[in-house]
């Protein structure tokens, strides 16, 4: 396959929005956020607390401390962003409703 066959099927390819989990497997912490491509969230998040891009947080000091082999990530939930009028509002919505629902320990300020 050509590298403008890839292009063609990567942008073919539904894109699903929704809720993800990072965990803590040591200690039980979780942090919760929502994404619009759920796909490549768990690289973006990997990437910037290895950058250690996430200073003045509690899951930063967690990861660097223990290393993300201590560290798990799963989707909570996936939806096609081809059924939503509003993508933003959609995500600020989940994002509230499951900070609500799970009161993680890495989103409290």
């Amino acid at each position: 396959m050509n590298r403008k066959e890839l292009i063609q099927q990567y942008k073919a390819t539904p894109t699903f929005y929704g809720v993800i989990e990072i965990k803590n497997e040591q200690n039980g912490k979780i942090f919760i956020d929502v994404a619009r491509n759920v796909h490549n969230r768990w690289g973006y998040y990997q990437t910037n607390l290895n950058e250690n891009f996430y200073h003045d947080t509690d899951l930063q000091a967690d990861w660097n401390a223990l290393g993300a082999s201590a560290f798990s990530y799963r989707v909570l939930l996936k939806a096609d962003t081809s059924e939503t009028d509003n993508l933003r509002q959609a995500l600020k919505d989940l994002k509230a409703e499951w900070l609500e629902k799970c009161h993680p320990a890495y989103n409290q300020h």
